[in-house]
């Protein structure tokens, strides 16, 4: 019996979080149009966002919650969806608004403007407390998901989600815990957890996914079936270090699984590049801009 949503969010400690919106700036570009948000987090700081959009609106549409990676590159954060990062072919929002969606991206904690604290000193003092600092992280997105929902221009039942790496693993375990997500598509970041320590390669994640238990009841495969039956893109390289194949193949069999039971097997896709590393492809690229405009 697969793990239940109500089990899992208990093990990963996902906060109760609300974001309320401080300030809202529009920026006109040639093409598209960027927000720079500032939210207030219910237990009082501010973090920042920002959010793509086509110029001109139709009425409510799709939308995608963007969450921004990791790669040791704590002062990117939610920048990354207007910037881009060396990981990525091209910043994901432009691409993304010129599509017709609307994309928001909120800023982790230890990450931009919330690099004051380390993430090994925020991640040891969520585990002193009994949390995590995953969960905080989930509960966040989770939170500014619900903003999203209440504009206008967006239709709260064409939402998706996608991410590369730390973004990816954001992605599908949020897709996995709230069923608000229509569909998710996710790079670089899929592979199961107990092969990955059996290699050693867990040590190239980050503490943020520090979770006490979470092997002991379940699984990545397990939990990235608890989205079926929406659809899921799931994409690597097999050159990636962070996600050997021996690690992604035994997650996607359960994943797949889930799938197959749910009678949903035909909207899940892995994508497997030879000689990729740990990097988007302009075939992962094409893949997830194709994925959304079917399942959007």
């Amino acid at each position: 019996m697969a793990i239940s949503v109500e089990r899992l969010k208990d093990l990963l400690h996902v906060a109760d979080a609300s974001l309320v919106l401080v300030s809202s700036v529009a920026e006109h570009r040639d093409d598209h149009v960027v927000e720079h948000l500032r939210f207030r987090l219910s237990d009082g700081p501010e973090i920042r966002g920002f959010l793509t959009r086509p110029v001109a609106s139709r009425g409510p549409g799709p939308a995608i919650l963007y969450a921004h990676a990791h790669g040791r590159q704590y002062e990117i954060g939610a920048s990354e969806l207007l910037e881009g990062r060396p990981a990525l072919l091209n910043a994901p929002g432009p691409v993304l608004a010129r599509e017709g969606y609307v994309t928001l991206c909120i800023e982790m904690p230890t990450f931009g403007e919330r690099a004051g604290v380390t993430e090994s000193a925020a991640a040891k003092a969520a585990l002193w407390h009994g949390r995590t600092l995953f969960g905080q992280m989930l509960g966040e997105q989770a939170a500014v998901l619900t903003w999203m929902a209440s504009r206008g221009d967006v239709d709260a039942r064409r939402i998706g989600m996608t991410g590369i790496s730390m973004g990816a693993t954001l992605s599908y375990f949020l897709a996995a815990i709230d069923s608000r997500l229509k569909a998710v598509a996710h790079l670089c970041s899929y592979a199961d957890f107990a092969a990955l320590i059996e290699t050693g390669a867990h040590d190239l994640h980050g503490h943020y996914l520090t979770v006490p238990g979470l092997l002991s009841e379940t699984s990545t495969g397990e939990i990235a079936g608890l989205i079926a039956p929406r659809p899921q893109l799931i994409c690597t390289g097999l050159d990636d270090p962070l996600t050997p194949p021996a690690a992604i193949r035994r997650a996607f069999t359960e994943t797949a699984a889930a799938y197959e039971a749910a009678g949903a097997r035909e909207v899940l896709t892995l994508l497997e590049e030879d000689g990729i590393g740990h990097r988007e492809t302009q075939t992962m690229q094409d893949a997830v801009l194709d994925f959304f405009r079917r399942y959007l």
